[in-house]
């Protein structure tokens, strides 16, 4: 990437907490756009170093906003688009608010984009829209599959993304996550979930469905993914996996998480976290051979003892009370 601004959207979740970290680090001059809000909260940005923070030029403002995306896009020469509703159960209850923000809300971002003449739009789809794998490893050419209003609502994302290259020649890139996990993520996801109880203390653990596979991406890989992918200019037009080339079921990570806590633990079912039954994506394995040869990245983090090691810094992350403050006290969330 070149020396000016990146912006990153959706920087104060999860991932685009640790992305915007790492391009500070790495010396690019950065604009967060975080959602507004009363609190004047940053999300998770507030819970890095102010060494990072300071570095930090921050857009606070509403994806669903063509004023405020284009204010944020004006000036900066890569966008690093994450910003989107990604939880899969409330997506069954509100699927309006995903089509606003998923598909308007990138919209938007393609049109700020094309109106200042950016070099690069990165664009994050999910390994969701493949659903159930009708063959594996899942490379980029498999059928797309929405299963759940989130996934349908990130494969019409994806597809005005790719309608904007090819119409009018916008740079852009797609990534495609598979299930990324480690410090930060919320407790609507499966691993922080299993640890965040085993850690409070309980050896009985309460999960939805045991049988589905997902191939577990550790976000320091995630993260140096998209900074590949933003760099190279062989990427343009391309639709590209970030995972770690291996599955594992829910119940086996469950095992791993165990072993790696020091205790045995047993599994029950619990009715809400169950999606409906064709609603469950089975399957999911990424074959990451286009990433590597396009775009030459490869996870740290892989195989069972990349995925050991991830949970294993994960777990610790998680130990600490500070970094856990600002979680709901409850077992779980949706």
């Amino acid at each position: 990437m070149s020396d000016k601004r990146v912006l990153v959207t959706g920087a104060d979740g999860f991932i685009g907490s640790h992305l915007v970290e790492a391009l500070v680090e790495d010396g690019f001059d950065v604009r967060a756009f975080v959602y507004y809000n009363s609190f004047g909260s940053r999300g998770w940005l507030d819970h890095v170093p102010a060494a990072v923070t300071d570095e930090v030029d921050f857009h606070a403002g509403d994806i669903r906003d063509p004023a405020s995306v284009r204010a944020a896009i004006s000036g900066c020469d890569t966008v690093l688009h994450l910003a989107a509703l990604i939880a899969i159960p409330y997506s069954y209850e509100a699927p309006a608010s995903y089509v606003d923000t998923n598909i308007t809300g990138t919209l938007n971002v393609l049109q700020a984009a094309r109106g200042f003449d950016v070099r690069r739009v990165v664009h994050t789809s999910t390994s969701e829209v493949y659903g159930s794998a009708l063959r594996v490893p899942i490379d980029e050419d498999h059928p797309l599959q929405a299963q759940s209003p989130y996934a349908a609502t990130k494969i019409a994302a994806d597809q005005l993304a790719l309608s904007f290259h090819r119409s009018f020649g916008l740079p852009v890139s797609i990534c495609r996550p598979f299930n990324t996990y480690g410090p930060r993520q919320s407790l609507r996801a499966v691993l922080p979930t299993i640890i965040r109880q085993v850690l409070g203390g309980r050896t009985e653990i309460q999960l939805g469905a045991l049988h589905p596979t997902r191939d577990f991406n550790f976000v320091k890989d995630t993260v140096r993914a998209f900074m590949a992918l933003a760099a190279t200019d062989a990427a343009i037009g391309e639709v590209i996996n970030f995972g770690s080339n291996y599955e594992i079921s829910i119940g086996d990570a469950v095992g791993v998480i165990g072993d790696c806590i020091g205790v045995k633990l047993e599994v029950t079912s619990s009715a809400d976290r169950m999606r409906p039954e064709a609603s469950e994506v089975d399957r999911l394995w990424a074959d990451n051979t286009k990433a590597r040869e396009l775009i030459g990245w490869t996870p740290d983090y892989a195989g069972l003892a990349g995925f050991t090691k991830g949970i294993s810094e994960t777990v610790d992350w998680f130990r600490e009370p500070k970094n856990v403050s600002t979680y709901r006290d409850r077992d779980h969330e949706i």
